[in-house]
């Protein structure tokens, strides 16, 4: 095993993993600017204001882009599997 191949390995976990977890990561980024705004505008100052909503849109986002999230997780799988052998003889 080179460390080309050693790399490509990281560099294909870490674009999966990006891509995974971006829809969540950008909706709960966005949920929590408007409800921090609508707290600075209203002055309430509630810490679990935050929680529910960005609760609530992770639910839809993981209903929505789930299926999407699942395909791209086994077909990374499935391509590492199926490259083990030269993986290993590289």
């Amino acid at each position: 095993m080179t460390e080309q191949v050693v790399i490509q390995l990281g560099q294909d976990a870490l674009r999966t993993t990006a891509m995974l977890a971006a829809p969540m990561l950008l909706s709960t980024l966005v949920i929590g600017l408007a409800v921090s705004i609508f707290q600075a505008l209203t002055q309430i100052n509630e810490a679990t204001l935050t929680f529910v909503p960005k609760m609530i849109v992770i639910a839809v986002i993981f209903t929505l882009a789930g299926p999407w999230m699942l395909d791209i997780l086994s077909s990374y799988t499935v391509n590492l599997f199926e490259s083990i052998a030269t993986i290993v003889r590289e």
